[in-house]
């Protein structure tokens, strides 16, 4: 059924449009919700279940200034939601016999031997325990890290911080350089080629990682840092030489608020954070994965390997960020600590830091996504995303 409504608050009118099942009207109520009682500015909500959209809701704003509606094509920086999107591109590369998980990493890429890294397996790299999180000893430019071949090669150049596969710290940036290297040393494509080419093309995702066409930056809804809670590392809290420090201080050419969203993060690759793209093209990728790896026609990897890369590999409380992950390869499971995906805990996804999240179940067959422009402050994945969450599990 056909959704319209609007929402006073906070002084502002946020109009609300979309569409849903009737089964799923808690959905429409809670997404209404948030805008009535958290600072929401801009929203999408959508949900597949086995296959087929079920929830595609959207409205708000895209500005702070509240003067450019959030349309049906908008789309918005989902942050590390891009995580889990690289990790399912990379994940389609092991499905098709083009890299081992317990291989070397310096099997694919030779040059990442040095400095004591012939023994960083892949699977290190996918579950964040490959000692790897920030730079420390080739610190770059600011700016550095809109230049993928000078992060690839001065992670080639790092040594481990620690010894690989003992320890987890969230590898908040350098992930999506190592993950997009190994990929392109085996199918000559970057992650946002790979993507574009054999993910985003064939399902008709509006989904981007760097490069995005004038067209697509011209849609994109303004992100709102929010810069309480040390979800982004400030200088007047944060020691420069910590992990968070390093990882959140030293590469940005300009404070997050303005990089966010600048051309230049728009159009570099990095594929650990800077995933453009809506709630509908990240429910229907997740979609894809609850009902076996295809969705339409379109096949993406085999059951037996989506149970491969949802098999958690440790529990850790992970140290950048001080969070507990279930981390399984390249994609998180159910963290409930950290990340709510419901009541299932073989549900798996990722979420971006803010509120954003993408993620499945399985075993209900359900894919959702989130995305928002206004970031909470809060370090899991927010009040808004489980109201939205909890109520698509309420519907079934």
């Amino acid at each position: 059924m056909e959704f319209a409504s609007t929402v006073a608050a906070r002084g502002h009118q946020f109009p609300l449009q979309g569409s849903f099942d009737p089964a799923f009207v808690k959905v429409a109520e809670a997404f209404a919700e948030n805008f009535k009682v958290d600072d929401e500015v801009g929203s999408a909500v959508s949900v597949v279940q086995d296959g087929k959209a079920v929830v595609d809701l959207w409205g708000g704003w895209r500005d702070a200034g509240h003067s450019l509606p959030w349309q049906r094509d908008t789309i918005v920086c989902m942050m590390s939601v891009a995580k889990g999107v690289t990790g399912i591109c990379f994940n389609m590369l092991i499905d098709r016999g083009l890299v081992e998980i317990d291989a070397p990493v310096a099997r694919y890429w030779p040059e990442f031997a040095q400095a004591g890294k012939d023994g960083v397996l892949v699977r290190h790299i996918l579950d964040h325990t490959a000692g790897l999180p920030v730079l420390t000893t080739n610190k770059l430019w600011p700016g550095a890290m809109f230049d993928r071949e000078a992060m690839c090669n001065a992670l080639a150049m790092q040594a481990p911080l620690w010894e690989p596969g003992k320890v987890a710290a969230y590898h908040v940036h350098t992930q999506g350089y190592l993950l997009g290297e190994i990929m392109r040393r085996v199918t000559g494509k970057t992650v946002s080629a790979f993507l574009r080419d054999e993910v985003a093309g064939p399902l008709g995702l509006d989904y981007y990682i760097g490069n995005m066409p004038q067209s697509a930056q011209d849609r994109c809804a303004q992100v709102m840092p929010n810069l309480e809670a040390r979800l982004f590392a400030a200088k007047d809290v944060e020691s420069p030489d910590s992990l968070r420090g390093l990882a959140f201080l030293q590469n940005p050419a300009e404070p997050w608020p303005v990089t966010l969203n600048s051309r230049i993060w728009r159009e570099a690759e990095v594929a650990s954070g800077n995933g453009h793209g809506n709630a509908r093209a990240v429910a229907r990728l997740y979609g894809a994965l609850a009902r076996g790896g295809e969705i339409d026609g379109v096949r993406l990897m085999s059951s037996a390997s989506i149970e491969q890369m949802i098999t958690e590999q440790h529990n850790m409380r992970e140290l950048l960020q001080e969070r507990p992950y279930h981390q399984a390869l390249g994609i998180l499971l159910n963290s409930p600590g950290a990340v709510f995906m419901g009541p299932n805990p073989r549900a798996f996804g990722h979420h971006g830091i803010g509120g954003s999240i993408g993620m499945a179940d399985p075993d209900a067959g359900i894919g959702f996504s989130y995305s928002i422009n206004r970031m909470h402050a809060v370090g899991d994945n927010g009040p808004r995303a489980r109201r939205l969450i909890e109520a698509v599990f309420e519907s079934l």
